[in-house]
């Protein structure tokens, strides 16, 4: 009886090798046959073992030390991570307790009547560095549609010593031209007012937009803060939102651009990042560290100051 074995030849194919058969071992005890396997299935275990290593093992001692060491590094990543996560935590939950509040004070203010043929009043307070010249520091009264379908007015003044040139070309009134880019006052008011579905309508405006999305629809709610303030329902819902936005910590101490003292709110750490400012007793918006809010409300026309409220 022939025995046949198959293999794959270089070339590829298979090809067939006899193999012997088994040698018979009927002359030997069934001891003998059983100290014999034994012997061979241990040589067939010793010559399977991986050759022994050309690298110096480490001794016992100093892998127990590069061990230890490794640990304690680990220990002190995974400890820095985690402190690092629980004051981001910390501050954020701050922040949304914060909000809350100013969230709770601005739905009590009282509604606004506004009609088509009237404009939003703002006016503001700044500065800016020109180059190797000081500091420019201005205010600002801008009159805007209502509707957007008018020009508006926009008049500036720099306070007496700024020092750049520019500050005299600039001062003065000029046309505010009609802009499809900004946000109208009645575009503001058909804004829904549920924090979360606010949130997804600014998240979704703002794809592709920022450093990161969460500055990016954190920056597009500051935008819309001053003439959200004649809308109570939105502007509470507003500072709902910036709620549910990840990495808005408290700045405590915070100065808006007129010198004003309040509490602040910044999208993170940095030190110069825009930070909102309100007061600190009656939870009022007062502009940023950038560009004060001094008056906002509704104008029958240009050059008229608001109304009262």
């Amino acid at each position: 009886m022939s025995f046949f074995s198959r293999r794959q030849s270089r070339a590829g194919h298979e090809e067939s090798f006899p193999v012997p058969p088994a040698p018979q071992c009927q002359d030997l005890s069934s001891d003998r046959q059983s100290f014999l396997k034994q012997r061979f299935m241990h040589r067939i275990t010793r010559e399977s073992e991986p050759a022994p290593s050309l690298v110096p093992r480490a001794r016992p001692g100093r892998r127990r030390r590069t061990a230890l060491v490794a640990a304690a590094v680990t220990v002190m990543i995974l400890t820095g991570v985690f402190r690092d996560y629980a004051l981001t935590a910390a501050d954020n939950h701050e922040a949304v307790r914060l909000l809350d509040r100013i969230a709770v004070v601005a739905a009590e203010r009282p509604a606004t009547t506004v009609r088509d043929e009237q404009y939003v009043y703002t006016k503001i307070k700044g500065s800016w560095s020109a180059l190797g010249e000081g500091t420019d520091v201005f205010v600002r009264e801008d009159w805007v549609a209502v509707d957007g379908e008018r020009n508006g007015l926009a008049r500036q003044a720099f306070e007496p010593g700024s020092p750049s040139p520019d500050s005299q070309r600039l001062e003065g009134e000029m046309v505010l031209d009609k802009d499809p880019n900004m946000t109208t006052y009645r575009e503001l008011e058909a804004l829904p007012t549920d924090p979360d579905t606010l949130l997804k309508k600014i998240e979704k405006d703002t794809e592709g937009q920022g450093p990161t999305h969460d500055e990016a629809v954190f920056e597009a709610i500051a935008e819309m803060l001053p003439q959200s303030t004649l809308r109570p329902e939105l502007n509470a819902a507003l500072y709902r939102a910036t709620a549910k936005i990840p990495g808005v910590v408290v700045r405590q101490g915070a100065i808006d651009a007129a010198g004003r003292y309040g509490v602040g709110l910044a999208f993170h750490t940095d030190g110069d990042s825009v930070v909102w400012v309100f007061d600190k007793d009656r939870l009022t918006y007062l502009g940023t560290n950038k560009v004060a809010l001094l008056e906002v409300g509704i104008a029958d026309a240009t050059d008229l100051r608001p109304l009262s409220r």
